[in-house]
């Protein structure tokens, strides 16, 4: 057992299993416009992994199969995959509600400005990375130009109504710039709010913060500047029982890009599919089997129950 696993185990005598599947999460391709240092899947313009239509169908007929309520679809930047729209278009088609994770730069680009008409239209919830209302925070994180394009971008989907109806939410991401642990969620969406709306007139629906995952090159960085052990250790010292119920493995089933079956988008990252015994890749996939499994953990799982807890849809507690 590991660090992670010995701690659950304290809390409920056994390991962390799955309690159903609300949500059949896609990562649909690893190409990116951005090359964020953040980024747990190495995402950047250089990648050139991407989902095919078939493993898609096969995604479309899990989420019948589950029942699913909702299904999030990231990347990468997922706008650039060239099946994105059929893709979504079949899925709402389906009566499925869609997410989508963009980095809001992509909607800036040649080829891709018509994005915000096309989720309006589609009705797709949008989560859109903006790790901090402060220029020189977000530019450090993920390039120079970024949070200039990304207010440009919010202010375009305002227009079409995303923030501000609640039909169409628009959901703001954050994580710290550093390894440090995300502040109070509802401290710091009131301050995005503040300076969003008196700077930019922007507006938008919630503020979602994310805890940095010591994987990818976020771990990266830490171990170059020796800081790795420190911030594994801040997790470790920070794990919250009260978070378990709400984990995000254990209401839903990550698909990867190449149709192989993870618990999370972290366990996609490190390429730890599900447990041994249940099938490995959604052309197989059977709920039955999926909606108790156990889970497949790391120490870094730690970063997910640290303080408040961190999952795809925010803070835990």
């Amino acid at each position: 057992m590991n660090g992670f696993e010995k701690a659950i185990a304290k809390q409920n005598g056994k390991g962390l299993h799955s309690l159903d599947i609300e949500t059949i999460q896609v990562n649909i391709g690893l190409k990116c416009n951005l090359e964020c240092a953040h980024c747990h899947v190495v995402s950047s313009p250089r990648r050139k992994e991407m989902m095919d239509w078939e493993t898609m169908e096969y995604v479309i007929a899990a989420a019948e199969k589950a029942n699913a309520k909702l299904i999030d679809i990231t990347g990468g930047a997922p706008e650039m995959h060239p099946l994105f729209r059929r893709f979504v278009k079949t899925v709402r088609e389906k009566g499925f509600p869609v997410m989508v994770r963009t980095n809001l730069t992509i909607l800036l680009q040649p080829g891709f400005e018509t994005f915000p008409d096309f989720f309006r239209d589609q009705s797709v919830q949008l989560c859109a990375s903006l790790p901090c209302y402060l220029e020189e925070n977000v530019d450090m994180q993920r390039g120079t130009g970024v949070f200039e394009e990304s207010i440009e971008a919010l202010k375009r989907l305002n227009n079409r109504g995303y923030g501000i109806v609640s039909e169409l939410p628009l959901n703001l991401i954050y994580n710290p710039i550093g390894a440090v642990l995300p502040g109070d969620q509802s401290e710091l969406e009131r301050d995005y709010r503040q300076e969003l709306r008196s700077k930019y007139g922007i507006e938008f629906t919630h503020l979602l913060t994310i805890a940095n995952m010591p994987i990818g090159r976020f771990r990266s960085d830490l171990k170059r500047e020796h800081r790795l052990e420190p911030y594994n250790q801040l997790l470790r010292d920070s794990f919250n029982s009260a978070t378990l119920d709400g984990l995000m493995c254990r209401h839903q089933v990550n698909i990867g890009w190449d149709g192989r079956l993870y618990d999370c988008d972290f366990n996609l990252a490190l390429k730890l599919p599900v447990a041994e015994g249940l099938p490995q890749y959604i052309k197989d996939f059977d709920p039955a089997l999926f909606a108790r499994r156990r889970i497949m953990t790391g120490n870094y799982c730690f970063g997910c129950t640290a303080g408040s807890g961190s999952s795809c849809t925010g803070a835990l507690v």
